[in-house]
């Protein structure tokens, strides 16, 4: 039986699930201990206190899945800290490389009169600076940048993995969501895009792996981010 209030370190599990679960990623333990950078018991340990407290089911293979009361909950959080991103960007004007850890702060504490606010504030805004819908269940579909042959036209959706070292990566060589242009070049190290506003915008491989684009031509759709790449922040280093 779900508690009547979910704990804060509850909802920042059931987040992190979430974001395995939109990412097409195995829902476990081990790829959660990975993401969040825990210990493999501290893990274990909240997912058992999840699963007593009926957000979650755990299968025989030791797949997660969520209740109907987990994926609410689930669901909610993170809304809550994709609208307070935006908020935060578009109107107290904190930079996009830089709002994800500030949201994190906020989003376990916002009222409801203060999320009306927030959601007057940022009128029709229909995802948060990263690209990711502030309505959970419209996301785009799309492909890894690392993927797209030379000469594919791109129109970059989001960014999938949002901790602020990659966010400042991205920030610094002028790749955010909303960049249109053309795959100029594209090898095992880096690829390259001729922006449509001029410039050329050139990343690591590993970072395009986890830019997600529109395509034309588009390659085969798969998961966006490997396995070396399931790591969302420095919070989580504990």
């Amino acid at each position: 039986m779900a508690h009547e209030h979910v704990t804060v370190a509850e909802e920042e599990y059931l987040q992190m699930l979430f974001w395995l679960f939109e990412a097409n990623l195995p829902m476990t333990g081990a790829n959660l201990a990975r993401a969040m950078q825990l210990s493999a018991p501290t893990v274990h340990e909240m997912i058992g206190r999840l699963e007593r407290d009926g957000y979650i089911t755990r299968a025989r293979d030791k797949s997660i899945s969520f209740t109907d009361e987990g994926r609410r909950q689930a669901e909610e959080v993170t809304s809550r800290h994709r609208l307070i991103e935006r908020f935060l960007t578009d109107v107290v004007g904190v930079p996009w490389d830089e709002v994800h850890e500030e949201a994190e702060r906020l989003e376990h504490a916002m009222t409801p009169r203060f999320e009306a606010y927030v959601r007057a504030s940022v009128a029709d805004a229909t995802t948060c600076p990263h690209g990711h819908p502030i309505k959970v269940g419209e996301r785009a579909a799309g492909v890894p940048l690392a993927d797209c042959e030379v000469g594919a036209r791109v129109f970059v959706l989001r960014l999938e993995n949002e901790a602020e070292d990659v966010l400042h990566y991205l920030m610094a060589h002028g790749v955010e969501p909303g960049l249109e242009g053309t795959v100029a070049a594209s090898d095992d190290d880096h690829v390259t895009i001729a922006a449509a506003d001029g410039g050329d915008r050139t990343i690591t491989r590993i970072v395009a792996e986890t830019v997600t684009v529109r395509a034309d031509p588009s390659p085969p759709l798969r998961t966006a981010i490997p396995a070396e790449q399931l790591v969302m922040g420095d919070r989580y280093g504990r």
